[in-house]
């Protein structure tokens, strides 16, 4: 194996294994920013040994047992190791004398209890929104502050603020590494999941740049979707999530033409959908409806994801069924942008008459006073009614309030259409 090869493997199981040493190691110091550093410097002895003696047989436990002397001598040397120390210290050097570098050696967490609570500690609603997005995608993403800057076209400075402020926070706060408990589950686990979607719809729907799409966001997301559903795997929403993930990155080949020009829905080779990420999708929405979560947001948006992947043509979709869920979707969870995504669904069932009605009545939400999509799916109907003149200012106003380049230029070319 080459130096290069070396490089890419280290890369690699980085990804894998970083989110599993750092809640290995947070169980063990109690403090977030003590645990990444330690695992950071796993990482830098790996990169100066590994070249040398070669990938071991198990990269994670390798990892787990540097990370976790670095950890011992950072106490030592903060001098932190006092009568009150002495317990953490010893369960520390006891763990590390019990590891091989073998097959058995474990990560300490052999049911993914620490990487579970770690989740939960990423995403904690004493966080901001975008804290928590950044801080997800940097302990349990494995990405780097610069990786994590240039996905959402913020400058490296202000992801490494958050991260640093997020950590402080969560220490203030007295955070505790846990999952938690009863009725605040369900609450918590809203957070995560509200995290994992903001960052797969970054990546399937870029907000801003050049770039119509980012897969490698919606490649995190999926990842640790999947994660989660294999931590949690009796909660159907987790599951929906994970499903409407999947079906909609089925698309993602067919979004977009050679020259990076977007390609809408109904205008989609069919046969660029990736089949083996629907059947993913379509057997994760049958088992979180098994688990009685056919009601669930993330679940009836996945129902709907479910009618595209299943019509053969755009002809084929199955429209009023689409419309039915989305009445449903916003009966579960009233949001503006949803019964704008209703009006698109009944414009195809009943005509853009139809459909321009419900969306004219959200002309005055100011959820929506800067939402592009608005004047944009009503530049469509306008053009389908043969409201040309209209049509256009739509267009261009639409094009107006988009951040994305390729969205922008798409836009435009509509507007010029009309005319």
């Amino acid at each position: 194996m080459t130096a290069a090869d070396i490089q890419r493997t280290i890369g690699a199981v980085w990804r894998i294994e970083s989110p599993r040493l750092i809640a290995g190691l947070m169980r063990l110091v109690r403090d977030i920013g003590i645990a990444e550093e330690c695992a950071q410097d796993a990482l830098v002895a790996a990169l100066e040994h590994w070249p040398g003696s070669g990938v071991p047989d198990n990269p994670g436990a390798w990892l787990m047992a540097a990370a976790k002397r670095r950890a011992i001598d950072r106490l030592r040397r903060e001098q932190l190791l006092m009568r009150k120390h002495d317990a953490l210290v010893h369960a520390l050097e006891e763990t590390l004398e019990q590891a091989s570098f073998g097959a058995e050696a474990s990560l300490d967490d052999p049911f993914g209890d620490d990487l579970l609570r770690l989740v939960f500690v990423a995403c904690h609603p004493v966080l901001s929104t975008e804290a928590r997005v950044a801080l997800t995608l940097r302990l349990l993403g494995g990405l780097t502050t610069d990786e994590i800057a240039r996905a959402f076209l913020v400058p490296e400075p202000t992801i490494a603020q958050r991260i640093v402020r997020a950590k402080r926070s969560l220490a203030d706060k007295g955070v505790p590494f846990e999952v938690p408990g009863g009725d605040a589950l369900g609450e918590r686990l809203a957070s995560v999941l509200e995290v994992l979607y903001l960052i797969f719809n970054e990546g399937y729907s870029a907000t801003a740049g050049e770039d119509w799409m980012r897969p490698a966001l919606c490649e995190d997301a999926m990842r640790l979707g999947r994660v989660l559903a294999g931590l949690m795997p009796q909660e159907p929403e987790v599951h929906g999530l994970l499903a409407l993930m999947e079906l909609q990155a089925s698309r993602a080949q067919a979004r977009t033409a050679a020259d990076g020009t977007p390609v809408l829905l109904l205008e989609q080779n069919r046969a660029r959908w990736d089949r083996l990420l629907i059947g993913r999708g379509l057997a994760g929405l049958a088992r979180a409806e098994r688990l009685g979560g056919a009601q669930g947001p993330y679940a009836l948006q996945a129902a709907i994801a479910a009618c595209h992947a299943r019509a053969a043509t755009a002809e084929a979709t199955d429209w009023p069924r689409i419309a039915a869920l989305y009445a449903e979707l916003a009966r579960v969870v009233p949001s503006p942008v949803i019964e704008l995504n209703r009006a698109v669904a009944v414009a195809m069932a009943a005509g853009p008459q139809a459909g321009l009605d419900i969306a004219d009545a959200l002309l005055d939400a100011p959820a929506l006073a800067h939402y592009h999509l608005l004047p944009a799916v009503r530049g469509d109907l306008l053009s389908k009614l043969g409201r040309g003149a209209e049509a256009r200012d739509a267009f261009e106003r639409a094009a107006a309030l988009t951040r994305n380049a390729r969205e922008r230029d798409l836009l435009l070319q509509r507007a010029r259409d009309c005319a």
